[in-house]
């Protein structure tokens, strides 16, 4: 399969890591990403390559940023994207968590 990019708004400094959720942000429909690192010196955006990875069964070198480096909203792209990610992807954002 092809890439898919997928949206999503992190909340670094969080108690526990939780995939799941959804944020209408500035990219649409966003999966909520929170992860215990801080947001200092791209510690908070590599939490969140690392949990959507894990989330989504995935290894860590399938999962990178697009844009959003500074920002709690980002866009990943996965690369290659496994049969069943997209629907994967909308079960987390919409309720289920991982």
């Amino acid at each position: 399969m092809s890439r898919v990019t997928v949206a999503v708004r992190v909340k670094p400094g969080a108690s526990r890591t939780r995939v799941g959720g959804r944020y209408e942000g500035s990219h649409g429909p966003a999966l909520v990403v929170a992860v215990t690192a801080r947001a200092v010196d791209g510690a908070a955006t590599e939490a969140t390559l690392r949990a959507v990875a894990d989330a989504l069964g995935l290894r860590r070198s399938t999962v990178d940023l697009l844009t959003g480096r500074t920002s709690r909203d980002k866009i990943l792209v996965i690369d290659p994207a496994p049969a069943g990610l997209i629907e994967r992807i909308d079960e987390l954002r919409d309720g289920a968590t991982g």
